[in-house]
């Protein structure tokens, strides 16, 4: 049923008091993109080629604004998170595929990031990285268990601080500007299965699935916690203002994200690279490496960065796969829900969170599968954007809003650029 009432209709377009209020969503998916498994891949480009992988994140910019709008509009629109609508629309098979998947990767990207948060703060404390671990992915389970959606979302917001820890690094070091530029724009490309599959791993890291389904599902959260607003299929007259909030709140969030990217990839490749250390698989080892190199401050403020980052990064982690898991097998979800009322929901929050301890504990080296779920990540998008695209343009999905004009064609846009850097990582690598 079509909402007509005038002042619900006025006040979805009554203009938010300040610009921080028209952040949410896509600010706390972008900087949850720079989560310390990110640094680490970002790292890596860095300090094995140098400038020369600098152009992939001015490239990837305007194709994850498309494809994470298009989340967020499947979202705000249907008033269901992307795997709810996969179920309903597609065959069974390829959404319990699709999430399995996702919490596979999830998991293992848990893994990887409260040990780097554990190491990192070995580096400025000392102490045992394990118990930090464990003691890291702990606090971050019992803040989305116990703290409901509304209070929650604000202190994710205040963490996305932690990222301009990599802008201050930049400013400490010394910097080509004019040999920055020109790799950045003007890209020197290699063909080697090394130089593409770091290109995949960023891809990866930058376009990743789990991006797509909390931020859909965070547009569900915020339409649910204010009373006055109705799913936009039901609600039309809310739709300019609520179009025009996901487009402010995507474009700076993955200016954000990407920003801070360029400057980790930045930050190691005139100082890591630029020395001969070309191998990192840690974001802890690049801020260990940083030290000697880049001097004690700059190492303190790359080491805080991962560990603020991880504490945003982790509840977007565990939080996707639970959404994803929910709206697979249709169980109640929501983080405004007490976890009395969606135990099945925050059940799959737990298990994802305390996997990623236990890895931790064990001789598997989650850091270097890590890189390789970057790839993974990279390789499933394909499919994922390519049924979001799909679902964007159904009216039985979309109404009135399916998504077209140029935003159809960026979405698609992005989807084509995934597959083609995956199929050109398998051909390289089958030679």
């Amino acid at each position: 049923m079509l909402n007509t009432n005038p002042t619900v209709a006025a006040r979805a377009r009554t203009p938010s008091a300040t610009w921080l209020s028209k952040l949410g969503p896509g600010l706390i998916t972008g900087a949850a993109d720079d989560d310390p498994s990110g640094i680490a891949t970002y790292s890596q480009a860095g300090a094995q080629f140098g400038l020369s992988m600098l152009w992939t994140i001015l490239f990837t910019y305007p194709l994850m604004v498309g494809i994470q709008v298009v989340s967020a509009k499947i979202g705000r629109v249907s008033g269901k998170g992307l795997a709810g609508n996969i179920r309903e629309h597609f065959p069974a098979w390829l959404v319990y595929a699709i999430v399995g998947l996702l919490l596979v990767a999830n998991t293992i990207n848990i893994a990887a990031d409260v040990s780097a948060m554990g190491e990192a703060m070995t580096l400025i404390a000392g102490g045992q990285p394990h118990w930090y671990t464990a003691l890291f992915g702990l606090v971050s389970l019992l803040l989305q268990v116990f703290i409901p959606y509304r209070r929650y979302v604000h202190f994710l917001k205040w963490l996305t601080l932690a990222l301009l820890a990599y802008v201050a690094t930049i400013l400490t070091i010394s910097v080509p500007w004019l040999a920055v530029a020109r790799a950045a724009v003007l890209p020197q490309l290699e063909w080697s299965p090394a130089y593409v599959t770091t290109m995949v791993a960023v891809f990866g890291t930058t376009i990743s699935p789990y991006l797509f389904f909390w931020q859909a599902s965070q547009e569900v959260e915020e339409l649910q916690a204010c009373p006055n607003s109705q799913p936009l299929r039901e609600a039309p007259g809310q739709a300019r203002a609520n179009f025009h909030r996901i487009k402010v709140d995507t474009v700076i969030g993955m200016g954000f994200s990407n920003l801070v990217a360029f400057f980790i990839m930045l930050t190691t490749a005139v100082t890591l690279h630029m020395h001969g250390v070309h191998d990192i698989d840690t974001s802890a080892q690049a801020a260990a490496a940083l030290r000697p190199l880049a001097g004690e401050f700059a190492f303190a403020l790359f080491s805080a960065g991962i560990i603020g980052t991880g504490l945003l990064a982790v509840p977007v982690l565990a939080g996707s796969a639970a959404y994803a898991m929910a709206g697979a097998l249709r169980w109640k979800k929501g983080l405004e829900h007490p976890p009395s009322q969606a135990r099945k929901f925050y059940s799959i929050i737990a298990i994802s969170t305390l996997a990623g301890i236990a890895l931790g504990f064990t001789e598997i080296d989650p850091i270097k599968a890590l890189y390789w779920s970057a790839v993974v990540n990279g390789v499933i998008s394909v499919p994922i954007m390519a049924v979001m695209m799909l679902m964007a343009g159904r009216t039985s999905i979309m109404g009135k809003f399916v998504v077209k004009g140029r935003l159809r064609l960026l979405g698609w846009g992005a989807t084509g650029v995934m597959a083609l850097a995956v199929l050109t990582m398998f051909w390289i690598m089958a030679k």
